[in-house]
């Protein structure tokens, strides 16, 4: 049985980080793992930014409710699903995720959970796993499962490598250029198509 492993943020949201960057006016934020392939140096950094502007929790999840799926999102998840199983696997957190999975139709993910104090600052982080995408992938293989993986930045590529197709969606150029044995593509219907080929054949 083909599973479907799909990122969430470039792929489905826009990214959050970057939007609460711009609802605030820190530049500093826009930093994401299309940039830094480090995520417990991004994170720190991140929580280090939040720490110094007096930003927590509340607010980053005020920026979140403002934010839809990308345009065709929702559809092309709904199609997918129609034709195989799909698990969103995303290095974001479920304090963040949570609304925006109601506006995806409820698909299953598998993320991380913040460490927020009493005031609402967020103080860390927990990882579900180590090397969350590619042991869930591993994991999901053990179990009988054909995976095809699709994602954007460089925490995506583990789990890209070792499923039985993988694609690159909407990344950036240098992934692109770094990675070209992985079909790139920018439009829900390429992917889409990409996947059912797969599962066809």
């Amino acid at each position: 049985m083909y599973l479907t492993c799909l990122d969430l943020e470039g792929v489905l949201v826009p990214e959050i980080w970057i939007a609460f960057s711009e609802a605030t006016g820190i530049p500093e934020l826009r930093k994401t793992t299309r940039d830094e392939p480090d995520y417990d140096k991004l994170m720190k950094y991140r929580i280090k930014i939040l720490k110094e502007h007096g930003l927590g929790l509340k607010e980053i999840q005020e920026t979140i409710a403002k934010i839809d799926p990308l345009p065709g999102a929702k559809e092309f998840l709904d199609e997918l699903r129609s034709c195989t199983q799909a698990i969103i696997l995303s290095d974001t957190f479920e304090q963040f995720a949570a609304p925006l999975m109601k506006k995806l139709g409820m698909p299953t993910i598998f993320c991380n959970t913040l460490e927020v104090a009493d005031n609402g600052e967020i103080t860390g982080y927990k990882m579900r796993c180590d090397k969350s995408k590619w042991t869930t992938v591993k994991a999901l293989q053990s179990c009988g499962f054909e995976t095809i993986a699709s994602g954007d930045s460089f925490n995506d590529l583990g789990m890209i490598e070792i499923s039985k197709a993988g694609f690159l969606f909407r990344t950036t150029e240098q992934i692109k250029k770094d990675y070209p044995q992985y079909p790139a593509f920018t439009e829900y219907s390429e992917l889409l198509a990409a996947i059912k080929n797969v599962i066809k054949n």
